[in-house]
């Protein structure tokens, strides 16, 4: 974070400072582009019928929101400044963002598997390949010597963030499962990937909140907002990492506990009469 960020906001800036607007036009330019090709169709096919239901454009609509905030608020100034302000945009773009849209997406929406993009999104859609990347985001950026070159590279601005959002879509989708033309996998399946896919950032989220000591470079010794120590900071963006990931965590929990109900059910079905 520059000096002039500081002076700009302070060192106890409101809610209202750091949700403030800026404007990167890439990243206008990428929200407004979802928002008309998801809204045109959308209301167009509401003058013709009621297929589409309201509540699923609102949270989609509510998940671009979200995005802008994360990504366009002055928030993103004060990176080294406050790492748990920085983990809660993070956690705002992999577990509050790509719920709301992938929830949006219309029941119409589908996907054949002869096809190219349905082959390339079976794939990539995979619960063992959508884990691996997720994994691979989660434990790779967030041990010290790539946490302290994202952030030293100012990678942290643009890069990290949207891996973390690609990483949440992936989850989310796998978990949501909005195209069972090319998911086939079964409530069971989801379910354990659900609970699998939580445990890394719980992991984590256990070393910041338990680590006697401060583990990235950048912010040892930084001024941090609100008057919190570094070590403070790395406690804090622990707790938001973990209750972050208690939502899909806590659905993989309900996704097992439908499985295995519907094995029981399976197996107490009387005989059909011949």
């Amino acid at each position: 974070m520059t000096g002039d960020a500081v002076s700009g906001l302070g060192l106890a800036p409101s809610l209202g400072q750091l949700l403030a607007l800026r404007f990167d036009p890439l990243m206008w330019l990428l929200i407004l582009g979802l928002a008309a090709a998801y809204f045109a169709p959308f209301f167009r096919s509401r003058r013709t019928s009621t297929t589409w239901p309201v509540w699923r454009a609102v949270l989609f609509g509510l998940g671009l929101v979200c995005l802008l905030l994360a990504t366009q608020s002055r928030a993103v100034t004060v990176t080294q400044a406050s790492m748990a302000l920085y983990m809660g945009r993070l956690m705002v773009l992999a577990e509050l963002v790509p719920p709301l849209l992938v929830l949006g997406l219309p029941l119409h929406l589908k996907l054949s598997q002869s096809s190219w993009p349905g082959r390339a999104l079976g794939f990539i859609l995979d619960p063992w390949v959508a884990l691996a990347l997720w994994s691979a985001i989660i434990i790779f950026w967030n041990v010290p010597a790539g946490f302290n070159a994202s952030i030293v590279t100012n990678t942290a601005g643009a890069l990290l963030p949207a891996l973390y959002l690609i990483g949440g879509m992936l989850v989310w989708t796998v978990v949501l499962r909005p195209l069972p033309g090319i998911q086939g996998r079964s409530m069971g399946n989801r379910g354990w990937f659900g609970l699998l896919s939580s445990l890394p950032m719980m992991a984590v989220a256990a070393v910041w909140l338990y680590s006697p000591s401060v583990l990235y470079s950048p912010y040892v010794g930084a001024l941090c907002l609100w008057n919190l120590t570094p070590l403070q900071n790395q406690a804090i963006s622990g707790w938001i990492m973990a209750l972050a990931g208690l939502p899909t965590m806590s659905l993989a929990f309900v996704q097992l506990f439908a499985w295995l109900i519907e094995l029981a059910d399976s197996g107490t079905q009387p005989p059909s009469a011949t």
